[in-house]
């Protein structure tokens, strides 16, 4: 049998997901061909609603459908409190995990010679701005505990010691070169208390 184009094309555009292989592609595409049309037209709105829909919360850089997300709308937080973590992703494993209570600043990656980011990539600059306007006494340096997250938390650190404010990193109950969206609850919460000074 020749080659199906749109089949491939759907292959190619799935094999771009994390942890789908080419095989893992091929099955959801073959899987989406006996979906019934106002399941995969469902399917295929979502996906468009997706983008079109959520946006950036302009304080925290959480994903938001309103003007506002529901961290920074939410006036029962402790708003002396600030967690920095890389992605919504870490944000999202911490709010399951139900033990922070405090407000969130997204950095959008870390620094990685690797892929190619550097300090002008991240939202460091609102980072500092927020700390100078808001009333924050503690900084929570939540990135993940791998090289990349160590080079990004030590700038963070050395950034904001002239603030004065307290500055503290999550204890190591997490395994070194890991990533904290794959940390169960129980981990993150303990991890959480058992934060370290900078």
């Amino acid at each position: 049998m020749g080659k199906l184009k749109a089949l491939d094309r759907l292959e190619d555009s799935l094999s771009k997901l994390p942890s789908v292989g080419k095989k893992s592609a091929e099955r959801m595409a073959y899987a989406m061909l006996d979906m019934d049309e106002d399941d995969l037209t469902e399917f295929s709105d979502a996906i468009k609603d997706l983008k079109a829909s959520i946006h950036i919360c302009p304080i925290c850089g959480n994903l938001t459908e309103s003007s506002l997300c529901d961290i920074c709308s939410d006036s029962s937080r402790d708003q002396s409190l600030l967690m920095v973590v890389s992605y919504p992703k870490d944000l999202i494993a911490f709010e399951k995990a139900g033990s922070f209570h405090g407000l969130y600043h997204i950095l959008g990656g870390t620094i990685s010679v690797s892929k190619g980011k550097n300090i002008d990539d991240l939202s460091i600059p609102q980072l500092i701005n927020r700390l100078k306007e808001d009333k924050i006494n503690e900084v929570i340096i939540a990135t993940n505990p791998t090289v990349d997250g160590e080079t990004t938390a030590l700038y963070i650190a050395k950034v904001i010691e002239p603030m004065n404010l307290r500055v503290t990193r999550l204890a190591y109950g997490l395994p070194m070169g890991g990533n904290l969206d794959y940390a169960d609850s129980l981990t993150l919460s303990k991890a959480l208390e058992g934060r370290t000074k900078l």
